[in-house]
């Protein structure tokens, strides 16, 4: 296994819940997948949850080393959980081409988050 590229990131979970209530939709559908929007939605903190996939996808950004360039969106990066929590990055679009380019065979993931903040790391490797 080689490492390609790392990442990490922390938000103010009260940023995240500004954007929210000041631009709502709108923001959500534009940063989030329909299964974030689905799983964060249903949590009881879910602004932390949100947070959390905010960093996420910072993190998974730099760990790219591409920032938001070569045709990437929120969207093309998505966090889903495993059976028992685990979150796990799934890359499509630009993401997933920059990916494929790279050689990255699996974008590991570490959230965390508590009222006020929340954390990622990535870390991008490959098999070979």
């Amino acid at each position: 296994m080689n490492v390609i590229g790392i990442g990490t990131d922390i938000v103010e979970c009260l940023r995240i819940a500004q954007m929210i209530e000041r631009h709502g939709e709108l923001f959500v559908g534009r940063v989030y997948t329909d299964h974030e929007i689905e799983y964060c939605s249903s949590r009881k903190a879910a602004t932390q949850h949100y947070a959390g996939r905010w960093a996420a996808k910072e993190a998974v950004l730099k760990a790219l080393g591409t920032g938001w360039s070569r045709g990437i969106t929120w969207r093309d990066i998505e966090v889903h959980n495993e059976i028992g929590g685990k979150p796990h990055i799934r890359l499509c679009g630009g993401a997933g081409e920059v990916s494929q380019r790279l050689g990255i065979t699996e974008m590991m993931i570490s959230i965390s988050h508590c009222r006020s903040h929340a954390t990622a790391y990535a870390l991008a490797v490959s098999d070979a």
